[in-house]
């Protein structure tokens, strides 16, 4: 009787671990419709296979108030636009990955800390302490973070400098993984540079 020849053929099966979709959330003065969200939306979308994006707003922001929400009420809407995404994809949101810019990304990490389930945080700018103030972190919940976890942020970052960023995201027990580019706070004219990082990491995970 002949020995059982290995099988040879190609491994289609989809990677269930891979993330399944994005959130992205915009910083506190602006809208869903930001060019840096766009820019990472379009560079996911071109990836073989496509990762989805859903960019969302705050409810301030529907409201059409300018203050930005508290965060439990920002945490509580991030949670059911989780999971509404993450239904429509047929997936749990610890498929999804939960991020954006600025005080959108803070309140996703937020969100995750407090047990949101996600596939990982991409932090975009995130804003380590208010500009003049590196007395007023906003870093507490860094120690929850057990999810892989990405910044991208400009080097001359009044909200915070790469030196401050390493120190505080040494506190994540999480995998971390930091970009930066050249700029301040809106790291003004990369948004290439900042998509093409979004998906470059997505890649990895």
């Amino acid at each position: 009787m002949p020995d059982t020849l290995p099988d040879t053929t190609p491994d289609t099966t989809p990677d269930n671990t891979a993330p399944r979709g994005l959130i992205l959330t915009p910083g506190a003065g602006a809208s869903r419709d930001h060019h840096t969200l766009v820019a990472v939306e379009q560079r996911l979308a071109a990836l073989d296979p496509p990762l989805p994006t859903e960019r969302v707003d705050f409810p301030y922001r529907l409201a059409g108030k300018r203050m930005p929400d508290r965060p439990p009420v920002a945490v509580a809407h991030l949670r059911a636009e989780a999971e509404r995404f993450a239904g429509s994809l047929g997936v749990g949101t610890d498929a999804l990955l939960l991020g954006g810019r600025s005080y959108g990304g803070r309140m996703c990490s937020m969100a995750v800390a407090e047990g949101l389930p996600a596939a990982g945080l991409v932090l975009l700018s995130y804003p380590l302490h208010p500009p003049g103030k590196p007395e007023r972190l906003r870093v507490e919940h860094f120690p929850a973070l057990t999810v892989p976890v990405l910044f991208v942020s400009g080097d001359r970052d009044p909200f915070g400098s790469p030196d401050e960023l390493a120190e505080h995201a040494a506190t994540i027990p999480g995998p971390v993984t930091t970009v930066t580019l050249p700029g301040a706070h809106d790291v003004r004219g990369k948004d290439d540079d900042v998509a093409a990082a979004v998906a470059n990491w997505a890649r990895t995970l």
